[in-house]
């Protein structure tokens, strides 16, 4: 299966053009920059009318217009995934996103802990501590997603939010994608990733 990855692109994605071909993409967050609903429902309908077969995405910290909501009205192959899966030809998919309602109180704790077992492909918004999560002389990442992450046997996880460590790395088997497209101070757009990961 081949994965097309993209995340914080804060309303630049009627910038991207001529995006590669996949049977999946997957937006990790972060498509909003003030975080209203009108920058959500831009998005949205720029995203429902990709030429893709199948459709995910979550929310990152600036998304936080959608905290709590019910999205509803998406079309059959869209898959908005929060604290949720979705099983596609064979790979399971399973996306926790980073509302900061969450993240000031134990419930981002919570939510990663509820990250099923059998997970192929994991969809934060925030890295694993230590895996392209360097900026300004400190790790950004999650411990308590790294802690995780040795209970899984992932194929692949793909987040964003450092928008300086864009690219992939593999590590212990497991790909890792930051799909950040702006770079630090939102002025370039760098490339999507594409990550291929083996069907069930």
């Amino acid at each position: 299966m081949k994965i097309l990855h993209l995340s914080d692109t804060h309303n630049c994605h009627h910038r991207l053009r001529d995006l590669p071909e996949a049977d999946v993409v997957v937006h990790s967050g972060d498509f909003c920059m003030a975080g209203t609903e009108q920058e959500a429902l831009d998005f949205f309908n720029w995203f429902c009318d990709l030429p893709y077969k199948h459709k995910i995405f979550i929310c990152g910290n600036h998304d936080d217009c959608l905290y709590g909501a019910s999205i509803e009205g998406l079309d059959s192959n869209v898959h908005y995934l929060c604290n949720s899966g979705v099983e596609i030809e064979g790979v399971k998919f399973y996306g926790v996103p980073m509302f900061m309602g969450d993240c000031i109180t134990d419930r981002q704790s919570c939510n990663y802990a509820k990250i099923p077992s059998d997970t192929d492909v994991l969809i934060t918004h925030c890295p694993a501590y230590g895996i392209l999560d360097y900026d300004d002389g400190i790790n950004y990442g999650s411990e308590e997603i790294l802690m995780k992450l040795s209970n899984l046997n992932l194929k692949a996880h793909l987040f964003g939010h450092i928008h300086a460590q864009h690219g992939i790395k593999e590590q212990n088997g497991v790909i890792f994608s930051n799909g950040a497209i702006v770079n630090a101070d939102y002025t370039i757009l760098s490339a999507s990733n594409i990550i291929i990961v083996e069907n069930a």
